[in-house]
């Protein structure tokens, strides 16, 4: 036997664990706290804490389901405790699709460590062998006499055991999932719920902040005598201009801080403020739009080569090329960005609703000139997030004004500032060209792209890299002999961020809508051409690629490209959709695929013409292959969740620059989808068969756009290049 401490840091070295404990306490005396995972009271509580961001994605139901299977606690039973940001908990980015799927082991793993000591105190408890017990149901069971002792009367013994040296992990969990409860239901109906903007704290005022209208610009000067002389303004402050790539720095501006929102938006409008010039000043959407199609039809940097694509393309016997664009998406998160911040006498804490609370407490820190240890950060619910809420600008936003005023502040984004200046999705614009030979096979295809990167927002960078490339495009499995991936530099305009699928959006929108057109012309459907382009079932390599493989972190030997879960998901929408039989009068139907973050996934949209003429959805089926899966009603959940993600991102989306400012600032000009525009039915299929753990949360975003922009080209005849359809 080993202590606590041993074993942790064991789990540490091995990569799944980053340290022991958390900090701050959380337990009695007398409670069984095997690790920051677990508490099992002496009155029979049993706390699971998940140390993932709550955003609406489940994932308090799923993580704490894994440890609360090992441990043999009942899940509709269980206190989920939300966790602090803190390494203790090791990686607790809530990103990338990818809780459940790089969580699961470790889950279980600790899940473990709390039932072999439950067990081994409950069995001398009932005078029997270790190996006669059993834990479930929140206690030790000896079923031969049907004899169990509850886990909270074990929990102050168990205190004092010592932790095991290795543990041993029950058998797997079903890979098609349990139905689980979903533990915050009753809150977030009842509004019981607690997101950022419920934190009101004794002698707590609201910050309002104006904030650069253009990428790039700073104060001058401000006049701010009109807004002090609005009741109820506490204070007007200059906060400092970021220096650098903007990253996750706060953007500077002005705020006006105030006894409530109310006044502090009252008076930030009558604020005056002079700005300085920005190299980004008269830029706009129609002139970068030009420069991007201009360069889509040169050649650019070669990323990906197979044969010689120009001279193939030069004696196909027929040849097609179109170019697709998407424009600048907001993440338009119900709940805009919001922090609570109280500057205490030697350290800061922050409620904030951000996906990552260790970088938001390592942001404060370095701003406030504190250690670490001294920053806490709360994380209540989310209201939604979609990766805006990774990039803690705003928690760091409300940390310096809260050290500024000695009182706790509340910076609140109104919806303005999110659209305007918030982190956005990248545009794009990208031109295929196609050869066919005699017969209609594709001999040659031609990729040309030209999108800001990411990786603009952290430094000198203007070209895609392999990453944003490997969404869609480097890991796309076309068995075509000769292909060429070319990219164009392209300056970013804005704060480019990740946004729920990245990159993936632009990449199946181009790729499926532009497969649709090649289907049509050789007279087939598209199901059947994906198959015949995609090739017959087997693991698509870098070797057949000629390139590497961005894989989403994961190993290609775990998480291979394997084109026969590309031939599964199409048969099985296929059927599930009736494709073979003809739509109902007045109505067509469209087909898309894709894979992303090591999950496959099919759609078929079916629309009508709406009473304005434009396209209504009536019916949305999705087929998924996540590979194995925890919880059954979250997955679908999500999916059908994506079908409306997707679908405002087709029918509405979009952002326009004029003079170097964000056009579009609220819900009346950036429409999402409304309750009367989503599909009156998506039915949702899932296939688990064992393969490892894939995403769930954004692979079922890539295929809707294309899917419906499919559907209206076969409902009207009218070909949909450029995003969104309305």
């Amino acid at each position: 036997m080993t202590t606590r401490r041993a074993f942790l840091l064991g789990l540490a070295a091995s990569g799944l664990l980053a340290v022991a404990t958390p900090s701050g306490a959380w337990a009695a005396p007398a409670d069984f706290v095997p690790h920051a995972w677990i508490r099992v009271s002496a009155d029979g509580t049993v706390a699971l804490t998940c140390h993932r961001s709550e955003m609406g994605q489940g994932v308090r139901s799923s993580l704490p389901a894994l440890l609360a299977y090992e441990l043999g606690a009942d899940p509709a039973r269980i206190e989920v405790v939300q966790a602090d940001g803190d390494p203790a908990y090791g990686d607790q980015d809530t990103d990338g699709s990818r809780s459940v799927r790089t969580q699961q082991d470790l889950m279980r793993r600790l899940g473990a460590v709390g039932r072999i000591v439950l067990e081994r105190v409950g069995a001398r408890r009932l005078g029997v062998p270790v190996a006669a017990v059993t834990s479930r149901d929140h206690a030790v069971w000896h079923e031969p006499s049907g004899r169990g002792v509850p886990f909270g009367d074990l929990a102050t013994e168990a205190a004092a055991e010592p932790l095991p040296d290795r543990v041993t992990l029950r058998a797997d969990p079903p890979a098609s999932g349990w139905d689980l409860p979903l533990v915050d239901a009753h809150a977030q109906v009842t509004g019981a719920a607690r997101y950022v903007a419920d934190i009101v704290l004794e002698g707590q005022c609201t910050a309002v902040i104006v904030r650069p209208p253009v990428l790039g610009s700073s104060v001058v000067s401000f006049d701010d005598t009109e807004a002090r002389a609005v009741p109820g303004v506490v204070d007007v402050i200059e906060l400092p201009a970021p220096s650098g790539p903007p990253g996750f720095q706060p953007l500077g501006g002005v705020a006006v801080v105030a006894e409530d929102t109310w006044t502090a938006k009252r008076a930030a409008e009558r604020l005056r403020v002079t700005w300085s010039q920005s190299p980004h000043d008269g830029a706009s959407w129609t002139q970068d739009l030009a420069a991007m199609r201009e360069a889509v039809a040169r050649p650019g940097t070669a990323r990906r080569t197979r044969g010689d694509a120009e001279g193939a393309l030069g004696s196909a016997a027929k040849r097609l090329d179109a170019t697709y664009v998407v424009p600048h998406l907001a993440h338009a998160a119900l709940e805009p960005p919001c922090a609570v911040a109280r500057r205490t006498e030697d350290g800061c804490e922050v409620w904030a609703s951000t996906q990552t609370p260790q970088a938001a407490r390592s942001m404060v820190a370095e701003v406030l000139g504190l250690d670490e240890a001294k920053v806490t950060v709360h994380v209540p619910f989310l209201g939604a997030a979609f990766g805006r809420k990774s990039k803690p600008d705003f928690a760091v936003e409300a940390a310096l004004l809260a050290d500024r005023v000695r009182r706790p502040v509340r910076v609140q984004w109104l919806r303005e500032d999110a659209m305007r200046q918030g982190y956005v999705h990248a545009c794009s614009v990208q031109r295929l060209e196609a050869g066919l030979d005699g017969d209609g096979r594709l001999v040659a295809w031609r990729h040309r792209i030209a999108s800001p990167t990411i990786a603009s927002t952290f430094g000198d960078a203007h070209e895609l890299r392999d990453s944003e490339l490997g969404q869609g495009i480097g890991d796309q499995p076309l068995e075509v002999p000769a292909l060429s991936v070319e990219t164009h530099p392209v300056q970013e305009r804005l704060r480019i961020g990740w946004m729920r699928s990245v990159y993936n959006i632009n990449h199946a929108f181009a790729i499926q809508s532009f497969l649709d057109e090649l289907a049509h012309a050789r007279d087939t459907t598209l199901p059947d051409l994906l198959k015949e382009v995609y090739g017959p079932p087997r693991r698509y390599t870098p070797e057949e690629a000629g390139a590497e493989i961005w894989n989403y972190g994961a190993s290609l030997d775990e998480h291979p490209i394997d084109v026969g879960r590309y031939h599964r998901v199409i048969d099985r929408v296929r059927a599930l959709s009736r494709w073979d039989e003809p739509a109902p009068e007045g109505r067509a139907r469209g087909f898309a695929v894709h894979r992303s973050f090591l999950t496959y996934v099919a759609v078929v949209v079916e629309l009508s013409r709406g009473t304005r003429g434009g396209p209504r959805l009536e019916r949305a089926w999705v087929v998924a292959d996540p590979g194995r899966i925890v919880n059954r009603d979250r997955v679908r959940a999500q999916l059908e969740g994506a079908v409306v993600f997707g679908a405002t991102v087709a029918l509405h989306g979009r952002l326009t620059l004029e003079d170097g400012r964000v056009r579009e600032g609220n819900f009346h000009d950036y429409r999402l989808l409304r309750m009367n525009e989503a599909p009156r039915s998506i039915d949702v299929e899932l296939i688990t068969e064992g393969e490892p753990h894939g995403g769930v949360g954004e692979p079922g975003v890539p295929p809707v756009a294309p899917a419906i922009a499919n559907a209206w080209f076969a409902l009207t005849g009218e070909r949909v290049r450029e995003l969104p359809l309305t």
